[in-house]
């Protein structure tokens, strides 16, 4: 997938990946897609969760093992 900017959280537990995304999100325009690329399990839920809460889309969770890459669209400000 195609992102526009990645977010590092490797070696970050929850809930900083979240913190960082929010920040981070906050700086983009709408439509434009963040890869948060983390170790931490549990933003397999969490980011969902986050999406769904501040109206902000989760596209995709990619878990390869070693980490996990979420992609999120800015949907609204």
């Amino acid at each position: 997938m195609q992102a526009d900017e990645t977010l590092d959280c490797f070696g970050l537990m929850c809930p900083m990946p979240i913190i960082k995304t929010a920040q981070a999100v906050k700086k983009m325009k709408i439509d434009q897609v963040l890869e948060i690329v983390a170790t931490d399990k549990g933003i397999k839920q969490d980011m969902p969760a986050w999406c769904k809460t501040t109206g902000n889309e989760c596209l995709a969770i990619e878990d390869s093992g070693e980490d996990i890459k979420v992609y999120v669209r800015k949907a609204r400000d």
